[in-house]
């Protein structure tokens, strides 16, 4: 086993992590596309 193995710095689960991030970016792309959306329909 090598260091890194024995010395973790967090026991949590990256697939929460991994969830979390997609999340997160889901959210910002559906934002920016909510915004567009919102400016196309104002402007016309």
């Amino acid at each position: 086993m090598n260091e890194f193995e024995k010395n973790v710095q967090t026991k949590r689960n990256d697939a929460i992590d991994s969830g979390i991030g997609f999340v997160v970016s889901f959210g910002v792309f559906a934002a920016m596309f909510i915004i567009a959306t919102v400016i196309k329909v104002v402007g016309s």
